[in-house]
């Protein structure tokens, strides 16, 4: 694996307009509203690793892979894939060589594909697009050898998807995202909507996808089990906002920024001891009328006056973590136990 980052994000965000019609505004005297759902992240990922994007519902996560692959167009920032910046290519010729390198795998697999379509169009679809066959056989051949590398059958190509389970369609979608032998995926919630036993499956066949072809994964979940299994580097994400970035091994050792350590507080214990685990208190602000100061103030039992006032900007350490928070800046927090309670931390 190169140390040289494949995808680079930088300031990057997003503000959509939630206000009334304009008579409404004008009639009843109200201003215009902003959600802000992603507001000012920036990462980097390697080439060759896997860098998640965690958080609850609500965080801004999705809507920064739709940003990174050109579905949203970013209100501020700049999305820079393989040293060239994104924005700039605003021909369509000079898009199509990003659009064949980054793809991207949904949520759904129910909704992601056309009903109407046979799995063999399906699949093919991007091998039209980019032109990457030479005739209808090779297509007919690429498209056979794409279904068996994800598992699957190339007499498949000839069913339509509602003859699929849920692990097989998601499989299908995979076959789609590498048909144009593409360099970096985007896999947003991939296996939320499986079973567990087909999640496990799934997951397994992205790592051996990932060593066999190099390629480089955002993931985007809310499931830390996920990440765990997955991930190489992680970015919490908190109302549209990064809260602390961290290799994955030691976010999951040492949490540093309070919401990660309650995230990581939810999840069960390995070592099948009875303790008590509590969920997430609280629940996540309106984006519309966000907190002032830190927005994780409002839950964050070490929250102080600083906190209330002062948005934390991400301090990075020379380990290349950061986290986001005036607790940690100033040393106040206690050490991370697993399943502590904030009042046996401050004991």
């Amino acid at each position: 694996m190169s140390d040289a980052p494949i995808l680079k994000v930088e300031g990057l965000a997003r503000y959509f307009d939630v206000s009334p019609p304009w008579l409404n505004r004008v009639l009843e005297g109200k201003p215009k509203l902003s959600l802000r759902a992603v507001d000012g992240v920036d990462f980097e990922i390697p080439k060759g690793e896997t860098f998640a994007l965690v958080g609850e519902s609500g965080c801004g996560k999705s809507t920064v892979a739709r940003l990174i692959v050109g579905l949203y167009q970013p209100t501020r920032g700049n999305v820079e894939f393989d040293g060239v910046e994104v924005s700039s290519l605003t021909r369509r010729s000079d898009l199509m060589p990003f659009h064949r390198r980054v793809q991207m795998i949904f949520q759904d697999p129910y909704a992601s594909l056309n009903p109407r379509w046979r799995v063999r169009d399906i699949v093919g679809e991007p091998l039209r697009a980019f032109d990457l066959t030479d005739s209808k056989d090779d297509e007919s051949k690429r498209v056979g050898d794409l279904l068996s590398h994800v598992g699957l059958s190339p007499i498949d190509g000839e069913k339509y998807p509602h003859e699929f389970s849920g692990g097989q369609r998601q499989r299908i979608s995979i076959a789609r995202a590498l048909a144009s032998n593409p360099d970096f995926l985007v896999c947003d919630e991939p296996t939320s909507a499986l079973d567990v036993s087909v999640q496990a499956q799934v997951l397994n066949l992205l790592k051996d996808l990932q060593r066999e072809l190099g390629l480089t994964y955002l993931l985007i979940t809310h499931d830390l089990a996920v990440v765990h299994h997955m991930a190489t580097g992680v970015g919490v994400m908190y109302l549209g906002r990064l809260c602390e970035m961290a290799e994955s091994k030691r976010l999951f050792e040492a949490p540093r920024h309070p919401y990660t350590r309650l995230l990581l507080d939810t999840l069960p214990s390995l070592d099948f001891t009875n303790r008590d685990r509590e969920p997430v208190a609280g629940e996540v602000p309106n984006p519309i009328h966000p907190p002032s100061g830190c927005a994780f103030h409002p839950r964050c039992p070490y929250a102080e006056d600083r906190c209330r006032q002062e948005r934390p900007e991400l301090i990075f350490a020379d380990d290349g973590d950061a986290v986001a928070c005036h607790g940690i800046e100033e040393n106040r927090l206690p050490e991370w136990h697993p399943g502590a309670s904030h009042e046996d931390a401050q004991e």
